[in-house]
């Protein structure tokens, strides 16, 4: 109960809270649901401030959980818009290249300084190409590193 007034959040969520834990089995999953729904909806500051209180009474693994999602999304992102490139190109019955301009490339570029852009580019043509999961998982390895990259110079 003390430790429930002090998360960082509004009243309705933490009521929601406290009725959630006195439940058991699937009403509480369902209440949980409904609270992350609501949660979803919040302004990123405030997840953010939950994120942090809760990497505090949890330590570290919330945290590269929370940073794992973000490679995924990324990675999800750089594949979906190389599949609607090559769709794109086969309705305009043109070539898709392999060196295609890619905005999520960038974007990551702008977020890891010193990714490869072009093999991110190629791998996500690859996949575009095959469907061959083997050229996701080498993008989701190449974000990866440059993550852990960014986190030892901080």
């Amino acid at each position: 109960a003390a430790v429930q007034k002090t998360i960082p959040c509004n009243d309705e969520i933490r009521s929601l809270l406290r009725e959630a834990s006195s439940l058991r089995g699937g009403a509480g999953k369902r209440l949980l649901k409904y609270i992350t729904k609501i949660l979803r909806n919040e302004q990123d500051e405030t997840l953010e401030e939950l994120y942090n209180f809760l990497s505090r009474r949890q330590g570290p693994a919330l945290q590269e959980k929370k940073e794992f999602h973000e490679i995924e999304y990324l990675r999800d992102a750089l594949l979906n818009e190389a599949i609607e490139q090559r769709q794109a190109a086969k309705e305009q019955q043109t070539d898709w290249e392999e060196d295609w301009p890619s905005l999520v490339a960038g974007q990551m570029g702008e977020q890891f300084p010193g990714i490869d852009q072009k093999a991110l580019i190629r791998l996500a043509w690859l996949y575009a190409g095959t469907r061959n999961r083997r050229h996701s998982r080498e993008i989701f390895r190449l974000l990866r590193a440059a993550q852990e990259r960014l986190h030892y110079r901080h």
